[in-house]
């Protein structure tokens, strides 16, 4: 299966969460980034932070890409996640703001 392409910034997130880069991760979201994991909603790094420790980067979590749509300045990646807490196929909406993530949506793919 060839890889699909995904644009940047989310790209690049994507390639941290795959590499269990913490700093990478956090980096990617604006200061008053939002995660919304499924309903449950964390605003801000720190509460980001706290979150991705047991769910997401702390749980090594992998995600396989395998459909990717952009409609204005969101980018939606479908693909198949694998990790210590969760697995399943997941869709992350990423609402885009400049070269960061300012929201990204998980919820069933």
């Amino acid at each position: 299966m060839s890889e699909v392409e995904i644009p940047e910034p989310v790209a690049s997130f994507v390639d941290a969460v795959n590499r269990h880069d913490d700093a990478a991760f956090l980096d990617a979201f604006t200061e008053t980034g939002v995660v919304d994991d499924w309903g449950r909603s964390f605003s801000g790094r720190a509460a980001i932070k706290e979150w991705s420790d047991v769910e997401f980067i702390g749980s090594h979590g992998v995600l396989t890409p395998e459909e990717v749509t952009v409609s204005g300045k969101e980018i939606t990646v479908v693909g198949d996640w694998r990790s210590n807490h969760a697995n399943g196929r997941s869709k992350f909406v990423f609402a885009v703001d400049g070269d960061r993530i300012a929201k990204m949506t998980i919820r069933e793919g």
